[in-house]
């Protein structure tokens, strides 16, 4: 049986070149840290992967402590969060800006700054539009941070970061904006000039990387001014904000995902569109409800199922060899609707019967096809079923 991989926003395949990438840096085993020759190749290899993952994000001439290599989009998020918060130049503002569909690296990180006494205001996704009449409101002297992903995981609404970024500096010059660009990077436009954005989000295994690497950007003002302060202490390495020896691994196999993406981003992201589109004119005429945001990322489309659990219909579909996903990864086990999908404005039991499919480059037409026919069929026996 043929298996169809339709969950690239969890995770996506390892690319052959960053496979060879990897493979080749496990010859490289020095600490980067250390001053003799095997030590200092490790660095090499260190320096020239975050010259790479820069210059996916637009940046071609980093300064020190720029790009912050960590173990995970969710560890960078953390970093930028909990750093800013924390660092000695904080000041009087005391309210941070942000969605109500938030990934839950950013929302749990949020709740732990309310109880150390930040005013966080949550900002209406409803339909996938941003409120931006509430941003507005909020963008005055008080406001310390800014927190918004780029696209979101679950439903693919893609935020109008820039607008907000701009009207939140217009409040006050001094006010921090942070990107989680985790979905957005490498799958829709995107530099760090023109999101206007002071530290952003970004992570390996989303773009054919490997698992367990991720990176913060840090803009020169920010490092330039302290405003950022480690959460994890230890050895100082990367630049002191991120102590631990880094998986140079890991990392080269990053840099290989982000050469790659940068290469290919323009024709990646219009073939998605493409599939994207297939996908949902198929659907037009059936019962399953696609559930589309004011502005689309081109990689992910969600959907409500009638009257259909959307786990029963995840594993009629995992049997036939088709990958799908209920939802973000990185909430599958909540024993609750998805708040994201309820901010979106969905009722509890239309959440729960909702599925998220997302594409990658390396998907086809074909299986957008596969696709469609067995959600028809799946519409078809398991509401037979239930009745």
């Amino acid at each position: 049986m043929r298996q169809i991989y339709l969950d690239n926003s969890a995770t996506t395949a390892l690319s052959p070149q960053v496979g060879q990438a990897m493979t080749a840096a496990m010859e490289i085993f020095g600490n980067p840290s250390s001053l003799h020759e095997v030590g200092q190749k490790a660095a090499t290899l260190l320096r020239e992967s975050r010259e790479a993952v820069g210059e996916a994000l637009g940046e071609l001439y980093l300064k020190d402590g720029q790009l912050i290599f960590t173990g995970s989009g969710t560890e960078a998020t953390t970093l930028a969060l909990l750093g800013t918060a924390r660092a000695k130049t904080r000041r009087e503002a005391n309210t941070v800006l942000t969605t109500d569909s938030e990934h839950p690296s950013v929302e749990q990180n949020l709740r732990i700054l309310e109880k150390e006494g930040f005013h966080v205001v949550r900002v209406s996704t409803r339909r996938g539009a941003l409120d931006m009449e509430t941003v507005r409101a909020h963008c005055n002297r008080d406001l310390f941070l800014v927190t918004m992903m780029l696209v979101n995981n679950e439903t693919g609404a893609r935020y109008p970061v820039e607008e907000v970024f701009t009207a939140a500096r217009a409040g006050n010059p001094d006010c921090i904006c942070h990107c989680d660009a985790v979905q957005g990077f490498l799958k829709v436009p995107m530099t760090v000039r023109s999101l206007g954005a002071d530290l952003i989000t970004v992570s390996a295994h989303k773009i054919h990387g490997p698992k367990g690497v991720g990176a913060l950007y840090i803009a020169p003002h920010i490092l330039t001014k302290k405003a950022i302060v480690p959460v994890l202490n230890g050895g100082g390495q990367e630049f002191g904000l991120r102590s631990g020896t880094e998986n140079t691994i890991g990392i080269a196999g990053f840099a290989a995902a982000a050469r790659a993406g940068r290469a290919t981003v323009a024709r990646d992201v219009a073939h998605m569109a493409e599939l994207s589109k297939k996908l949902t004119d198929g659907l037009q005429n059936s019962e399953i409800r696609v559930n589309l945001p004011a502005v689309k990322a081109p990689h992910i489309v969600n959907m409500t199922l009638p009257n259909i659990k959307s786990e029963t219909m995840l594993h009629y579909l995992s049997a036939r060899g088709i990958s799908v996903s209920s939802g973000s990864a990185c909430s599958s086990h909540a024993k609750h609707p998805s708040t994201t999908l309820l901010a979106f404005g969905l009722t509890p039991d239309k959440a729960d019967c909702s599925l998220r499919i997302s594409f990658s480059a390396e998907n086809t037409a074909e299986d957008v096809e596969a696709l469609l026919e067995a959600l028809d069929g799946g519409v078809k026996n398991l509401i037979r079923i239930r009745r």
